[in-house]
Parts: structure tokens; C-alpha cells; sequence
């Protein structure tokens, strides 16, 4: 293609209004980049403009009062801001399709209607979690559309909500083909003061991303089938697992039971899994162990008094602590099932809310509160604590710490509200 707009923007972030891309996009403008913010949202555009960063992020808020006024952040919904720039960062992952397989389609629409406005010469950065083989797929289908770019998968390992801090302080992997994308991609992390940078093939960084959150989702995976056989036993699971920690350092990486849930580690583990000939049997496990660990909740509750006519109030329904996100990367067929039941069709498929309605279809009143996630069906805290027989924490909040639940059925897997218990 034909360059002819102006180069006046050191890059442009498509999907910079998510929570990967607007902590990047402040992250870079705050090292004096002229940042292009291209998001398909023009509501959160429109929140962006007016200071407000659309989700909890800490030093976000600060961080964006401190550089609208210098004019280094432009937003736009219009893909033509790509013409201003040879710098495209792409925060647009891989979804998984109806039949639990990676989809392409999306991240190939998305660049058919991009394409027409990257620059000769570009360098396009894949910055979420993509299947493996998607970077050298991109490479190719811009060099069939007449486009000469080079392409790196630089992906993002931060955990929501420290985004801003753990941008600095990690190491960034890089994975190219060529010398000159490497080049530019250093350049581009360097600036901006990364701890590392490190240098793969962009296969071996989209499997080093992909093998890292599997790796944590089945820690999560033993953690929790070690609290169900333990807590089947009839004992005290706090007294097992200080006798495994308890000054012993090569169980001290064993994590504690919750939730594994929120956009990224079920759906990555699903991506492995389609990517091996034998379908990865040992993440299939870990899936079940953590996606049926709501179902485990409520058939103990259900098993020692019937929740026929009972209220529950689960405290808690972001996907982890300190957190306004209800996101989960549950299945298609999951959500597909929670809408049929009745669910809003909406992204929001936390474990949490798994919980509310296998609760439900046990006889129960559910009622629900979270002080970061806003939703008008949810009751106040105090209320929920006023009327509830049975209290589920479904997120560990800190603002449930110290609460007066002494003489209450409570079960706190997370141990925020004394010990674990179920």
C-alpha cells in the first residue's frame, strides 16, 4: 500500500481502553509516547477522555489526570488513526468457539479491517494470548494483502489490577523472525524501563505464555482437589495445610483453595489442550477439579441441610480479591447453559456466579453483594448478612475481613474471614 498520512503518532493500541491496553498506552505515554488509543467502545472512549479509567487499576486514575492535559494520549474509534503510525500494538486475544476449540474468526476480522490502514513497514505487536502459530499466521495474511511488516508477540504477564507497577518489573519476552522486528520491539520496552527483556521465536513465546497459566491454573487445580479430599475426611483443612507449610520450604508454593477463575487461565489452558495430539489429559483434570469446585460447594451444603426454602448470600463476585471484574473464561457451553437457566447475556460468568445458580436450582433464595462490582440485582452488605442463613465468600475481599460471623454457617474456602472453612 501507499503511504500517505502523516507519521505523527509513535503508535497507536488497538483495544486500548481494556484492561491490558489502557495500563500499557498510560505505561508508554508516561515515558513521552504519543500514544494512539483505538478501541471499538466509544463509551469507555468517552470515560477515558474524562479522566475516568473505566475499571480498579492501581494509579490509573492518577496516572491519566496527570496526562490528558499533555496531549500525548489521542483516542479514536476510526482504525484510520493506524495511518499515523508504524507502531501497532494489538490487544485482541483468542476467544474459544461453541465447540470449546480456539477461534480464529474474530482476530481475523479484526485484521481484515485493519489491514487497510497499516503502514509499509510497520511493526505489529500481539500483546493478549493468542493460539499458537497465530503471529506467523498474521505475518502472512498482511504479506498476501500487499503489506510489508514485521510481526512480535510480546505478551502481556501482569495480574489485573497491578498492571501500572508489573509492567517495570518483569521480565518482557519477545518473539520474532528477524533481527530488525527484534530491534524495534527492544527499543520500544527499553524506553519505557522493563526489567528484561528477552528474545524467543514468536512460537516459543506464545507457548511460554500459554505454559504459564496453565502452570497456575493447575497449582490452583491441586490446591483445590487437596481441600475436597481433606475436607471429605472430616478434617480440619487449616491443621493440614499449616503441617504441610509450617517451616517446610518445598511445599511453601502450595497455594491455599479458592476460585480459579477470571479471563485468562481456564480459556489458555483450553488453548494448550487443543494444541496437543492428546489433548493435554492432565489440564483436562485440572479444568474439572476447578470448574466443579461451586458444584462441591453447594452439594456439601445441600447434603447437610437442603437448601429447599434457605437463603444464601454469597459475598463477593468479581473473579478475585480487590477486584470489579466478573469475568471468567468459562466455556461456551457454560454460559450457553447459565443464559438458558435464565442468566443476562452478558460477559460476566464468574465462578461466583456459577455458584448463585447451582444454588438456585437446589430451592434456595440467593442474594448477592460486591462492593466493587456494580449490578442492580445485588443487595448491600449489611443486608446480605441480615437475611442470609448460609454465607458463601465468592471473592476474597478485603473489606470482608473482621466481620462479626460468629454463630453463622459460613463458608470461606479463601480463609479472608478467619479460617477456611466448609
Amino acid at each position: 500500500m501507499k503511504d500517505l498520512d502523516p507519521v505523527d503518532l509513535d503508535l497507536v493500541i488497538v483495544g486500548g481502553c481494556g484492561h491490558v491496553g489502557l495500563p500499557f498506552a498510560l505505561s508508554l505515554a508516561e515515558c513521552g509516547y504519543r500514544v494512539g488509543i483505538n478501541d471499538i467502545d466509544e463509551k469507555k472512549i468517552e470515560e477515558v477522555r474524562s479522566g475516568r479509567v473505566p475499571f480498579r487499576e492501581a494509579g490509573a486514575d492518577a496516572l491519566l489526570t496527570k496526562l490528558l492535559p499533555t496531549g500525548r494520549l489521542e483516542l479514536s474509534p476510526d482504525p484510520a488513526m493506524l495511518r499515523r503510525t508504524r507502531t501497532v500494538i494489538l490487544v485482541i486475544g483468542t476467544p474459544i468457539d461453541e465447540f470449546m476449540n480456539p477461534s480464529m474468526r474474530i482476530f481475523e476480522n479484526v485484521l481484515d479491517e485493519l489491514a487497510p490502514h497499516v503502514q509499509n513497514g510497520s511493526l505489529i505487536v500481539l500483546r493478549s494470548t493468542v493460539y499458537p502459530g497465530t503471529s506467523e499466521t498474521v505475518e502472512r495474511r498482511l504479506r498476501a494483502a500487499g503489506i510489508d511488516a514485521d510481526v512480535a508477540f510480546c505478551p502481556e504477564r501482569i495480574a489485573e489490577g497491578h498492571a501500572l507497577e508489573e509492567l517495570r518489573t518483569l521480565p518482557q519476552l519477545v518473539g520474532v523472525n528477524s533481527d530488525s522486528a527484534f530491534a524495534k520491539a527492544r527499543e520500544l520496552f527499553e524506553r519505557m524501563g522493563v526489567a528484561s527483556v528477552i528474545r524467543t521465536t514468536p512460537l516459543e513465546a506464545e507457548l511460554a505464555k500459554l505454559l504459564t497459566n496453565t502452570w497456575r491454573y493447575m497449582k490452583f487445580a491441586i490446591a483445590n482437589q487437596f481441600f475436597q479430599i481433606v475436607s471429605r475426611s472430616g478434617l480440619d483443612y487449616n491443621r493440614v495445610l499449616n503441617a504441610i507449610r509450617q517451616d517446610y520450604p518445598r511445599a511453601a508454593d502450595l497455594p491455599g483453595p479458592g476460585f480459579a477463575a477470571g479471563p485468562c487461565l481456564l480459556k489458555d489452558t483450553m488453548q494448550l489442550s487443543a494444541f496437543t495430539a492428546d489433548h493435554f489429559p492432565m489440564g483436562q483434570a485440572a479444568m474439572q477439579v476447578n470448574e466443579g469446585l461451586p458444584g462441591y460447594i453447594v452439594d456439601t451444603l445441600n447434603s447437610r441441610r437442603p437448601l429447599l426454602g434457605r437463603t444464601v448470600g454469597i459475598l463477593g463476585m468479581a473473579f478475585k480479591g480487590e477486584s470489579d471484574d466478573p469475568r471468567a473464561s468459562l466455556s461456551y457451553k457454560l454460559r450457553k447453559l447459565a443464559q438458558f437457566k435464565g442468566a443476562r447475556d452478558d460477559p460476566r460468568a464468574s465462578l461466583s456466579y456459577k455458584l448463585r445458580k447451582l444454588a438456585q436450582f437446589k430451592g434456595a433464595r440467593v442474594m448477592c453483594t460486591d462492593p466493587y462490582v456494580p449490578d442492580p440485582s445485588f443487595e448491600a452488605l449489611d443486608t446480605v448478612l441480615r437475611d442470609s442463613d448460609v454465607i458463601v465468600v465468592g471473592a476474597p475481599h478485603r473489606a470482608y475481613r473482621g466481620l462479626e460471623l460468629d454463630g453463622r454457617e459460613v463458608v470461606d474456602i479463601w480463609g479472608i474471614t478467619g479460617p477456611i472453612r466448609l
